[in-house]
């Protein structure tokens, strides 16, 4: 039994943070109903294609049903209603007010169904002076601050290479909405819960916006250096590059003694991680010479048997590879429609030692609107054709 089996979620969402959200739960069990527009979820379209199926829409979209509604149609309108109520949780990630235009917010399904948990997200939440404003995880990164950390000192603004923002506020919602079904459960009632993807991206930078406070000063871009502990980085070896965290004394102390250099452990200036840290440019004049003797594969071997984290710099290609990702079963295949096989990681939390399984694949457009409409008591015709269907 997963966890939220018998909890269905309706999602009037596109792109990433909201589908990333109505995947999480439906990979926790929740029947998560996709409702699309008649031309679909734009990240449909989106490259790469497999059997012209989108590989990026198929890794935020599986184990739900997909369900075309024209919203500008009444009857079509009725029909999203009907879903949303027969729905424990409604997910959205339109601009402030869409959903209120289709009598789908939280006021008016609330007035019908008092358990309702309504999880908006938005770029900038559902009142106040931004509210209007749209945004993308580019834009997003750049107004919260992310970007102005990101980079090497001295160099052009540079965005986090995965999309941050989409994803950590389909996290929130994700957490945000089973949190209040233990307040559904106690008789409490649902809710409306505003996720706006700049407010959870100040929070998330929980260390570097403490700084500010701390400090009252910016933090700065350190490239891959942290603004705290020394020597935590990547390094240039003879051949490749390397990433070691020698994140307290102890772990310093080894490092001096596999690089031959214990007396840089009595160095006053090196005497701490926040020393380090403060010192960090002289202390990097001093490895960078060393680290340059030997291939990235001999330190990493060196490090690793002296206790000190230490990893190569990995493509997607050698760390999907991983002996641990192996181990853990993270790869999975992937059934698209139309019969092409795929990859995708699979949910990567286990539950009393089992792995959430995949049990439906991502949905055609339309796939199954028939069958959700007919659940609904509202006739086994689709109110529009699923996508392929003749017309």
């Amino acid at each position: 039994m997963l966890p939220l089996a018998g909890v269905r979620v309706a999602e009037f969402c596109e792109v990433a943070a909201g589908p990333f959200c109505g995947m999480l739960l439906a990979d926790m069990g929740a029947d998560v109903i996709k409702v699309e527009r008649p031309e679909g979820d734009s990240m449909r379209q989106w490259p790469p294609h497999s059997g012209g199926f989108s590989e990026n829409f198929a890794s935020v979209n599986r184990n739900k049903r997909s369900v075309t509604l024209d919203l500008k149609q009444e009857k079509d309108r009725l029909a999203a209603r009907a879903l949303a109520l027969s729905a424990d949780i409604v997910i959205e990630n339109y601009r402030p007010g869409v959903m209120a235009q289709y009598a789908l917010d939280y006021k008016s399904l609330a007035a019908e169904k008092p358990d309702i948990i309504i999880v908006s997200m938005s770029a900038f939440g559902q009142d106040g002076p931004r509210s209007q404003e749209g945004g993308f995880d580019l834009t997003l990164q750049a107004v919260a601050g992310v970007m102005s950390v990101t980079g090497e000192p001295g160099g052009a603004p540079v965005k986090c290479g995965v999309p941050l923002c989409d994803f950590v506020t389909g996290l929130y919602g994700a957490y945000a909405a089973v949190s209040a079904l233990r307040k559904v459960q106690s008789g409490e009632g649902g809710g409306h819960i505003d996720v706006p993807m700049m407010a959870t991206t100040l929070a998330v930078a929980a260390l570097q916006t403490s700084e500010y406070f701390g400090t009252g000063k910016d933090p700065k871009k350190l490239g891959s250096a942290h603004p705290r502990n020394a020597p935590y980085q990547a390094f240039r070896s003879a051949e490749g590059w390397f990433a070691m965290a020698a994140g307290n004394n102890r772990l310093w102390q080894r490092v001096c003694e596999t690089i031959g250099k214990p007396e840089l452990e009595k160095d006053a200036r090196f005497a701490s991680p926040q020393l380090r840290a403060k010192n960090q440019a002289a202390l990097c004049e001093l490895l960078d010479p060393i680290f340059m003797s030997r291939p990235a594969a001999q330190w990493i071997e060196l490090f690793s048997q002296a206790g000190v984290p230490c990893t190569p710099i990995n493509s997607y290609s050698q760390a999907l590879s991983d002996a641990q990702v192996v181990h853990l079963g993270l790869v999975e295949s992937l059934n698209l429609p139309a019969g092409t096989k795929t990859r995708t990681v699979g949910s990567p939390m286990r539950l009393n030692g089992e792995t959430f399984p995949i049990r439906r694949s991502p949905p055609a457009l339309g796939e199954h609107t028939a069958e959700v409409l007919a659940e609904l008591g509202l006739g086994s015709a689709p109110v529009l054709k699923a996508a392929g269907a003749k017309r």
